[in-house]
């Protein structure tokens, strides 16, 4: 049986601990950004995010992270799926989940997903009824499509569980959840704590907005009006020494940690190229590819750099 959490509800100026643990550090101005966006709302809010980045190697990083666990009040787990990294931080994490005002895990390995409580929504318990819903999101085996089908659900549940009472409501928060991270802006991660802190905490914030759609795969330049586009016309430069395809992460972009592409870019479009900074979801990149570098299966570019730090077709993944 699950046991009740001890933690209160946060009343108007009370300290809200809200920990996020993942991967790597590149939400970090995100995360800064959307504090200082709840400043106002949120006097008590602290926010704060560790990343094994830092904590695998760091042994003070690890106990500062351990130390935030241990005393969070609302707790983000996301992209933890190295076993090295699930290791050391599991423990503190199952020793705080049952104080916790709410636990999320998401986007990682499965002992880390199960972890996830959000009032009568336990993903260690049994999944029936709503709760098999979330079966359907677990990646498979299948044919690239699934994915696209699997996004498809994502954004769609939400609007049907609006209208379901109980643990629905909890289920749904869970897939905005998901939406608010994978899609990382500033303005969907401020969304994020205003939906958990509100529901959970009772903290006294702006009714959170939808998540912010994004393009899945799409075009990125630090000066085209709206730094995002699907259509290769809109971007800025054109170069007559060559044209360069340039494959980047869609998730650092949206987190508007994009400082070392504009600088890769800025640098191809000084010798004389033109530049075609592309991204799709997740870390696949041939749709990127097959959108932006090719017509009638032929090379539209005339060389391919990928700085995402991964194959072509999904790392690690």
């Amino acid at each position: 049986m699950m046991q009740k959490h001890t933690s209160p509800a946060k009343g108007a100026g009370a300290p809200l601990n809200f920990v996020i643990v993942t991967m790597d550090g590149h939400f970090g101005a995100a995360v800064e950004r959307a504090q200082a966006e709840l400043a106002a709302e949120m006097p008590g809010l602290l926010l704060k995010v560790h990343s094994a980045d830092e904590w695998a190697s760091d042994p003070k990083a690890l106990e500062a992270c351990k130390a935030d666990i241990a005393t969070g009040d609302i707790i983000v787990s996301a992209m933890l799926f190295l076993d090295d990294h699930v290791r050391m931080v599991k423990p503190a994490l199952d020793a705080r989940r049952p104080h916790c005002t709410a636990m999320v895990g998401m986007m990682s390995a499965g002992e880390v997903v199960k972890l996830t409580r959000l009032k009568k929504f336990d993903m260690s318990a049994e999944a029936t009824g709503v709760l098999g819903l979330l079966k359907k999101l677990r990646g498979s085996k299948g044919p690239r499509s699934s994915g696209k089908g699997q996004m498809k659900m994502l954004k769609e549940m939400p609007k049907l569980l609006r209208f379901i009472p109980g643990v629905a409501q909890d289920v749904r928060t869970y897939m905005l959840c998901l939406q608010y991270w994978i899609a990382g802006s500033s303005e969907n991660l401020a969304n994020m704590v205003r939906l958990l802190s509100s529901r959970y905490a009772e903290a006294p914030v702006a009714k959170p907005a939808a998540p912010i759609e994004y393009p899945d795969v799409g075009l990125y330049h630090p000066r085209m009006e709206s730094r995002f586009s699907d259509n290769v016309a809109q971007l800025p430069a054109k170069g007559s020494a060559g044209r360069v395809g340039l494959l980047v992460l869609r998730s650092y972009v949206l987190a508007g940690n994009a400082g070392h592409y504009d600088g890769v870019i800025n640098e191809f479009e000084k010798r004389g190229y033109d530049v075609v900074p592309a991204f799709a979801s997740g870390l696949d990149q041939r749709p990127a590819i097959e959108q932006f570098f090719m017509k009638d299966g032929r090379a539209t570019v005339d060389a391919v750099v990928s700085l995402t730090g991964f194959s072509l077709v999904g790392g690690p993944a």
